[in-house]
């Protein structure tokens, strides 16, 4: 029977993309809800493999036995080869700390052959949610976050195992772990890419300028190089605004600095890094009738990229990085080889709060930093005595 199928409009249109997100959320759910219960499955086993060969009375050999009689019981078994229930341990004995003091059970894994994982709702699913203490409750379930409270628990629960291992293997510090579970979380980072990231200790860099770089840059590895080639700060201790031929320095515009760079365009570079080669200033593209204006130009070697710098005498405004986007799309189309990585923008201004740049950046596809300068004028303010102990001195 031939099936009387209605063209596709408006109203079919909205209802298969309504369904289909609701497919692709239920999807999402439930490979959540299996990561859940692995990593409660892994947590409780490990649990109780360190109880028993860390102080226990297990001898040499006893894990290796385990895995082997697992395997012949339960035939197609994987996952759980003498290393990898070692790694079970390992990420037990990483987070043991932040269990309630008071728990003492784990899984219910008798010194027989059972193994019991309870179910804390109505349907059977488990619950991964932080509860009460409980007596015969997976750890997991009970991780109640005694001494911090900032512990980004759903992002703990919603990365897998591996990305686990691969934490706990190559970060040692307990801050430094939870920034990684935080950071693979929100990047959506592969396995690959975490262990990249951690070994080229990112989180040292933690602090470097509020960027997108992940977010607008597919290669993880580049976006971690690109972000390793910028600060937040920059001093630009070669001009000093006093000597800039105006009635006040408040008046100095981002113009008259640049002239400033351009004279000293040997110590800028040196600033940013000997990577950087200088193309130019006030480089100019004609796109579509309309004027493009590029206060600096530059091409990093070691990111194989285009490098803008726009310079702003004062706060972050918003609105520089819809100009700046502007100009890396141009670059992009205009002047950027097919073999050379997407252009890379960045903003220096004087000031800029941190938080709240991230905040607008988080809807931009083009990689986009933002970065403060300070003069000499202002070092010399912050290396000088406060003005009352000035008068003070001078009176003596």
């Amino acid at each position: 029977m031939k099936e009387n199928v209605l063209p596709i409009n408006a109203e079919i249109r909205n209802a298969v993309l309504s369904i289909k997100a609701a497919i692709l959320k239920s999807q999402s759910r439930a490979a959540q809800m299996v990561n859940h219960e692995q990593l409660s499955l892994y947590y409780g086993i490990g649990r109780y493999v360190s109880e028993h060969s860390r102080i226990g009375y297990w001898g040499t050999g006893a894990i290796d036995s385990i895995s082997k009689q697992l395997k012949d019981e339960l035939p197609g078994l994987k996952g759980f080869s003498s290393e990898n229930i070692k790694l079970m341990r390992r990420f037990y004995e990483a987070w043991k700390e932040l269990e309630v003091n008071s728990v003492a059970t784990t899984t219910e894994i008798t010194d027989g052959d059972s193994l019991s994982l309870p179910n804390n709702s109505v349907d059977g699913t488990t619950e991964l949610q932080p509860v009460e203490s409980q007596s015969n409750v997976d750890p997991i379930h009970q991780l109640r976050l005694t001494h911090d409270d900032e512990f980004p628990i759903t992002a703990f629960l919603n990365i897998s195992f591996s990305h686990h291992v691969a934490i706990f293997r190559y970060a040692e510090q307990y801050e430094e772990r939870k920034y990684y579970i935080q950071l693979a979380y929100q990047q959506r980072l592969k396995v690959d890419d975490l262990e990249q990231m951690i070994k080229a200790k990112t989180y040292d860099h933690r602090q470097a300028l509020p960027n997108n770089f992940f977010k607008a840059i597919p290669d993880k590895a580049l976006a971690l190089r690109t972000l390793q080639m910028f600060k937040d700060s920059y001093l630009l201790d070669y001009i000093n605004v006093e000597d800039i031929d105006v009635s006040d320095p408040i008046d100095v515009d981002e113009k008259v600095i640049e002239s400033k760079i351009v004279m000293n365009i040997k110590n800028f570079i040196m600033t940013f890094g000997k990577s950087f080669t200088y193309k130019g200033h006030q480089v100019h593209y004609d796109k579509l009738g309309h004027d493009h204006w590029i206060d600096l130009l530059f091409f990093n070697r070691e990111l194989q990229s285009l490098v803008v710098v726009e310079l702003k005498k004062g706060q972050f405004k918003p609105s520089y990085l819809g100009q700046l986007a502007a100009y890396l799309r141009v670059l992009d189309d205009e002047e950027k080889l097919p073999e050379e990585n997407p252009s890379v923008g960045i903003i220096l201004c004087k000031k800029a709060d941190k938080a709240y740049v991230e905040y607008v950046l988080q809807d931009y596809l083009k990689p986009m930093g933002v970065a403060t300068y300070r003069q000499m004028q202002n070092r010399l303010r912050e290396l000088l005595p406060p003005e009352e102990e000035m008068k003070r001195l001078i009176e003596e």
